[in-house]
């Protein structure tokens, strides 16, 4: 995209009251998006959203406009319009009324600093596979510690970054990460 004709458009949004807004380039050069992000999005006023196409923006623009860069992960788009969809959905549903349960919310991947554990519904059995007993019994403490042993068993077996970084903030908080597996 030609600094010209960005560069006025982003003045353009600013002057329409946007200037206290993040303004983000969606990017596979940025720095990768993480729920962390996602929250700091959800409670600031908004934000401007730049989506590049093809070859992307005149690096001239990014610098002299103070432009944040983020990536949805290690691969290429064609475009920044369905990054941009994916951002603006996680903010989304981190807003006030969104989720009907805000309490599901807590419970969900990246939130702990692992991967979400199994769900399962009904029926009790599907194609002789069971729910596990512990989630029929009742006895809720012992539930949260199936779900916490079946998180970690699922993000050290996936992601060894997440694993890794989870082991390290768990033990400087007095804790000690708990493996099943």
């Amino acid at each position: 995209m030609r600094p010209d004709v960005l560069g006025k458009a982003i003045d353009s949004a600013r002057a329409a009251g946007t200037e206290d807004m993040p303004l983000i380039y969606l990017s596979p050069r940025g720095r990768r998006l993480d729920q962390q992000r996602v929250r700091d999005l959800s409670i600031g006023s908004g934000v401007t959203l730049i989506c590049g196409r093809f070859e992307g923006v005149d690096q001239r623009v990014l610098d002299q406009r103070d432009v944040e860069e983020i990536s949805l992960g290690d691969f290429v788009l064609s475009g920044g319009e369905p990054a941009a969809l994916a951002l603006i959905d996680a903010v989304v549903r981190l807003l006030p009324g969104v989720i009907g349960d805000k309490t599901s919310a807590v419970e969900e991947s990246f939130e702990k600093g692992l991967l979400e554990y199994p769900q399962y519904t009904r029926p009790r059995e599907w194609e002789d596979q069971k729910v596990p007993e512990v989630l029929l019994g009742g006895d809720h403490e012992k539930i949260k510690a199936w779900r916490r042993d079946q998180a970690e068993a699922v993000t050290k077996e996936r992601r060894d970054d997440l694993w890794q970084t989870y082991q390290g903030s768990d033990q400087q908080s007095g804790g000690k990460a708990r493996t099943k597996r």
